[in-house]
């Protein structure tokens, strides 16, 4: 049974049939999915949710299908730990880490987005899916299009970092690299979504695709007892994560599912080579001006997000901030969150994490108060910003003597 009533646009509230509609015909705004919450209050409580697989797909009348899902069943569901050793070095109290690093099967919360569009995509007839990606996006479209029997055609900037190329490459879709910025791949693909009947999942059916990311937020709040945190920072790209994340919480808290108030301040992380949506929070203004990339983080260099304006708008109704970090910060994140933790993160994680103890410097997080950091993708993708910023193997001879001369000063 699905529980969606149609879709609406997100600005003079014009709705719409459950069909392929991104853009609104009277306003020109973007376009959302409507639930029926009375509906989805009756069936959705803590206990059935306690006796469902750990997927993503626990949350299913609050997704936009209409029958049962069949892309990305063993998706979602990552771990949120309790990071009391990175705790420690940031001095904070209450420190923990959603890892969807460790996503199935593309190693990025992509993952979720892509499970429920092209489970949609499949439903609107489509036989053929696309994206226009910085990488992550990239590779869970050709993992789950693989699985699944769908035509795929991906297409990146062609400086794209090689381990996200070929993460992608290995599942054998049509793999288009073009010169230029990610935001010139976007206006290509709009143009080609425009011509081919192609299901583009963050283009024409990015109303459907873009409420996965909700399922991030339920599971923070559910795995910490159905309390939602303080705080969150959170990666920015396009900025659909932040402004889907808030949605989490709210419906949640509309559904009776949380436990107290929903007041979490949510927190956007970007490089400062890249941070339009940062600079729109910080100055208070109602429009995002586009910027030039510049920066290692190429998994959030979009210098023109898609959902800027709604992004800001989540951060600054939550009560929240922004912050954004040098590639250098980056880079010390990365290293400093593996070796407190065990986390290999991609660049965009050492972006949350650099942001993170920004704020928490600067007084803006209380270091007494819960605090989640989102880390988004594995940095086993991204390998090569800090290829030659975490020393060298110590070389020996096969003998106890040269093993014993050269960890002389360590033994």
């Amino acid at each position: 049974m699905s529980y969606v009533i149609g879709l609406k646009c997100r600005e003079c509230g014009r709705r719409y049939p459950k069909e392929v509609i991104f853009v609104c015909e009277y306003c020109f705004g973007s376009i959302e999915v409507d639930y029926d919450y009375d509906a989805i209050r009756r069936v959705l409580t803590r206990e059935a949710l306690a006796s469902r697989p750990k997927s993503l797909w626990r949350y299913r009348e609050l997704l936009p299908i209409e029958g049962e899902p069949t892309v990305g069943l063993w998706s979602g569901f990552t771990p949120l730990f309790r990071a009391e050793r990175l705790a420690e070095r940031l001095g904070v109290r209450e420190l923990y880490v959603k890892d969807d690093s460790v996503s199935h099967p593309s190693l990025s919360f992509k993952d979720r987005v892509v499970a429920v569009a092209l489970s949609r995509a499949k439903e609107l007839g489509f036989d053929t899916v696309a994206c226009a990606s910085t990488g992550n996006l990239a590779n869970a479209v050709a993992a789950h299009a693989a699985r699944t029997g769908l035509r795929r055609y991906i297409f990146i900037p062609a400086d794209l970092e090689m381990g996200k190329v070929v993460a992608s490459l290995i599942y054998r879709p049509t793999l288009v690299a073009v010169e230029g910025t990610y935001d010139e791949v976007n206006r290509l693909c709009a143009e080609i979504g425009a011509k081919y009947p192609w299901a583009f999942v963050n283009i024409n059916i990015r109303p459907y695709y873009a409420e996965g990311s909700k399922t991030y937020g339920y599971e923070i709040v559910e795995q910490l007892g159905w309390r939602a945190p303080a705080h969150i920072v959170i990666p920015a790209a396009g900025g659909s994560l932040i402004t889907k994340i808030g949605k989490a919480i709210k419906e949640l808290a509309l559904l009776g599912l949380l436990r107290g108030a929903p007041r979490t301040k949510l927190y956007a992380a970007q490089a400062s080579g890249c941070a339009p949506i940062v600079n729109t929070i910080k100055a208070r203004a109602d429009i995002v001006k586009p910027v030039k990339p510049n920066t290692i983080v190429k998994s959030l260099a979009i210098g023109n997000p898609a959902d800027g304006y709604y992004a800001t708008k989540a951060v600054l109704e939550s009560g929240g901030g922004a912050e954004a970090a040098t590639d250098d910060e980056v880079i010390d994140a990365m290293k400093l969150l593996a070796e407190t933790e065990g986390v290999f993160t991609e660049t965009a994680g050492g972006v949350t994490l650099a942001v993170a103890k920004k704020l928490i410097d600067q007084g803006v997080i209380p270091r007494e108060e819960s605090i989640v950091v989102c880390i988004t993708g594995n940095g086993l993708k991204t390998q090569e910003p800090i290829l030659n910023r975490v020393g060298q193997a110590v070389r020996i001879k096969p003998t106890l003597a040269s093993f014993e001369s050269q960890l002389a000063g360590q033994l």
